[in-house]
């Protein structure tokens, strides 16, 4: 096969080279930082609420997040290694182990997870828009600001890595400051409530405990899944203890504040819902527009880092379609996601089981591309071979190890991520590799 019949392939799937990466630190950090103040994860912390009342109390609520603060940096440092020294997205990773066809299959796990995130973003920022529209304008129609919003996001995204780097940056710092002072707000005025039903509450060490750091974990393994889709853009030259601190500070930060906002917001309100959980705790327009407003920043924020990026490439992969149709389509399969469904102001029920049931795949898919790059190829890849039709193979063990996973974590869906992880790389073990696959460099 000739170099140019090997190489073709949609130019935004070909490796960053340095004078390609426009992404330094503090950007880096911001745009993580932006990811993390995002309404998602205040529905998460939400959804350790019943009916008003924790189900876990405030030091076990801290404990989960931070044990899966802690796993989220690691693994993020671990696989981003590969997309950061080659310059190769996530799609074009999986190569490595799956071939051209199963690459294109396991890259779905990626994309769906991410389509169905953006259509829950999205519709949240579409609520808190339609709440602005009624308080200024008395209009009420929060399908069309859903729209709207989708067409705001994939006309910033079209403008590529360089203006998500610019909105990410500019939104996060704004964002922190808001939900810094909502996070101050709840637990000095509503001292008493905050007490008697999150301090004040036995809670449980045991499954519901694990079960919420698999939550935590859940939320963010399909981002770390695709490291390799940020990484590359990152300026070269940065250690794996730099680029550890990248991703703990702007995480701790962010995901520690929105998970225990949520919760409280849920605690004092009885809501699930934050955008009505909002409007319910502060009655007050001005104050419910400016809310309002940070919530539709932020769901822009996190789109742009983690929801529209990753499918996009999918598609390439796929079709070998430009990248502006890519995002188009993206965005509509983001509005045929019924996202409502996930959050109802009694319950954010189902973006928790959504989480979990993603995790039991994603779980067994971080097991087997770092057990290929770190365990079979010793971090050693010869990238042009990825790009070489002939030269890209596949193997049935990591299918068997990927779906062997993923059936025991379906089973044990509490624990979906952990279990996949273990089982997957445990069957990748006892099975071996086959030495005829693609070579090392």
């Amino acid at each position: 096969m000739n170099a140019a019949k090997s190489l073709s392939i949609s130019p935004d799937l070909k490796p960053r080279t340095r004078t390609d990466r426009h992404v330094g630190q503090l950007a880096y950090m911001a745009m993580w930082l932006g990811d993390g103040f995002n309404i998602g994860n205040v529905t998460l912390g939400s959804s350790i609420v019943v009916a008003g009342v924790a189900t876990m109390n405030l030091l076990q609520t801290i404990l989960a997040a931070g044990i899966a603060i802690a796993i989220i940096t690691v693994i993020f440092v671990l696989n981003d290694h590969f997309g950061y020294y080659t310059g190769s997205p996530y799609v074009i990773q999986l190569r490595l182990t799956f071939g051209l066809l199963g690459s294109k299959l396991a890259s779905l796990l990626r994309g769906i997870p991410a389509i169905v995130w953006y259509g829950f973003q999205s519709w949240t920022g579409g609520l808190a828009l339609n709440q602005i529209a009624k308080i200024t304008s008395g209009y009420d129609n929060p399908a069309v600001f859903f729209v709207v919003l989708l067409i705001i996001q994939t006309l910033i995204s079209i403008k590529g890595f360089k203006s998500i780097k610019i909105v990410a940056t500019g939104i996060s710092l704004f964002m922190a400051v808001l939900l810094i002072g909502m996070l101050a707000y709840l637990i000095t005025q509503k001292a008493a409530v905050f007490s008697n039903r999150m301090i004040y509450v036995k809670g449980t060490w045991g499954p519901t405990f694990w079960g919420f750091v698999v939550a935590f974990l859940g939320n963010y393994t399909a981002v770390f899944e695709s490291a390799a889709d940020y990484s590359r853009e990152l300026q070269a030259g940065l250690s794996n203890k730099r680029r550890a601190v990248l991703y703990f500070i702007p995480i701790f930060v962010a995901y520690g504040i929105t998970v225990l906002t949520g919760a409280l917001l849920a605690v004092v309100t009885g809501i699930s819902s934050p955008v009505h959980a909002m409007a319910h705790l502060f009655n007050n327009d001005l104050v419910t527009v400016v809310v309002s407003a940070f919530i539709v920043l932020g769901t822009i924020t996190t789109n742009l880092v983690a929801n529209i990026i990753p499918p996009t490439y999918v598609l390439n992969a796929w079709f070998d379609l430009p990248e502006r149709l890519s995002l188009v389509i993206v965005a509509l399969l983001a509005g045929l996601s019924f996202p409502w469904l996930l959050v109802q102001d009694s319950s954010s029920t189902g973006l928790t089981i959504f989480i979990k049931t993603y995790s039991a795949f994603l779980g067994p898919m971080t097991a087997i591309i770092l057990n290929e790059y770190y365990v079979k190829r010793r971090k050693k890849v010869t990238v042009s071979d990825l790009y070489d039709e002939q030269k890209v193979k596949a193997s049935i063990q990591p299918i068997i190890a990927l779906f062997t996973g993923a059936v025991l974590a379906l089973v044990g869906v509490n624990l979906s991520w952990p279990i996949g992880f273990l089982t997957s790389w445990l069957v990748l073990w006892l099975l071996r590799y086959d030495k005829n696959e693609l070579s090392d460099a």
